[in-house]
């Protein structure tokens, strides 16, 4: 069609010119693309390390003003003593069964590893073993727990202090409390809403009742089943215990998640939307491009327009040319987004490899889209103009 070809000539006459446009919608793409690649990428990241642990309800002691003791299950009074009783335990797990009900108790506390180490600080829990498989604590090494005097360790506090299996670990700051010897080293799980053990200890909970003198809870999970909504599971836990006082709180770890995955896809949306003020940039670019153009070609267009080209055709000119820069440029700022997704995965998140998903390639279809929409709308009014110019006075310009 000899519009298209004109469109085409004109192009490559001013290929400088084109080639800075194209250049201003290729960053535009880039930016768009690649920051939307970026946040697809985090939340796959966070939602591959969190997506285990969205079955927890966690029962904590409700640690504000004026709530009840926790020894009695209720009552007035203040809260001295910020644990769960034995009493409360049990009333948690015959309101939530069939689900699991598992008391954990934890402390901070100094230890050695090896003779001669310096004194280092972690989190101990203690846990009855028969819980474990609830818990899904995986191994890297060695074995459950199979006795009192075993525990196992997290896969960073591990790596920190050079620990392997059957490794011995001195409680306290003299060994005073005992030793633990190390029989599995557990799998890295990142953020956990139940147990956070990558730099911490799980002890039997005997071994910890014995070295502590405890018969109280400084949480109690509550693991859901398949098909149960953890929601439900925590308005019964509140009902039950929170008749009168506040006693526990309760978290849901599946609201949490539901609100961290909102949180970072706001985040997402407002780094895409700072890449799309380039875009907007692009667009103006290209508007004073094509503004030039057809001032420059005024007379030509007189002539177009005296021999009987309609507007509708010459306007179609001017719109082929803004829809070839923005096409090319919208193209070749998609495949660079693609490299530049690769390149800010790999120095921000350590991790390509939700590079290749349906999100990203819809990341870098939407920004391809978007310059393609922003260059024609930009030479929609420019070749208006050059439609409706008076064929007379197009003629007499200079």
């Amino acid at each position: 069609m000899i519009f298209w070809e004109i469109a085409k000539r004109n192009i490559r006459i001013h290929m400088l010119r084109s080639t800075l446009a194209m250049l201003g919608i290729v960053i535009g793409v880039v930016a768009i693309a690649s920051m939307g690649i970026l946040g697809n990428s985090l939340v796959s990241t966070v939602s591959e390390s969190l997506s285990s642990v969205g079955d927890s309800v966690t029962v904590s002691p409700y640690s504000g003003g004026g709530g009840g003791m926790m020894g009695g299950g209720g009552g007035g009074g203040t809260s001295v003593n910020l644990k769960l009783s034995d009493q409360n335990f049990q009333q948690i797990k015959r309101a939530v069964a069939p689900n699991v009900a598992i008391p954990v108790l934890s402390t901070s506390e100094r230890m050695k590893v090896g003779v001669g180490s310096d004194d280092i600080v972690a989190t101990i829990y203690g846990v009855d073993p028969q819980y474990i498989p609830d818990l899904k604590l995986v191994l890297t090494a060695g074995d459950y727990n199979n006795g009192n005097s075993g525990c196992l360790i997290g896969s960073t506090f591990a790596e920190d202090h050079n620990i392997k299996v059957g490794s011995r670990i001195s409680i306290g700051s003299d060994g005073e409390k005992g030793t633990l010897r190390v029989t599995g080293i557990i799998e890295e799980r990142g953020m956990s809403f139940d147990l956070s053990t990558d730099n911490a200890i799980v002890a039997t909970q005997d071994w910890f009742d014995n070295t502590y003198n405890r018969n109280d809870y400084d949480q109690i999970i509550v693991k859901v089943k398949e098909g149960q909504d953890t929601a439900d599971v925590k308005t019964i836990i509140e009902k039950q215990l929170n008749k009168r006082d506040k006693i526990v709180s309760v978290m849901d770890s599946k609201a949490t998640l539901a609100t961290i995955y909102s949180t970072f896809g706001m985040v997402t949306t407002f780094v895409t939307a700072i890449g799309g003020i380039s875009m907007v940039v692009a667009g103006v670019s290209i508007f004073n491009i094509m503004m030039m153009s057809v001032n420059e070609r005024i007379k030509e267009i007189g002539i177009m327009r005296s021999i009987g080209t309609q507007k509708k055709e010459v306007m179609s000119m001017f719109i082929y040319e803004a829809a070839i820069i923005g096409v090319i440029g919208s193209i070749v700022g998609g495949i660079l987004s693609i490299v530049a997704g690769y390149l800010i995965s790999a120095l921000m998140l350590g991790s390509t490899k939700y590079l290749i998903t349906m999100a990203n390639a819809l990341s870098v279809g939407e920004g391809i889209c978007f310059g393609i929409v922003v260059c024609l709308a930009c030479g929609i009014y420019p070749a208006w103009q050059a439609a409706n110019l008076n064929p007379i006075d197009a003629l007499r310009h200079e």
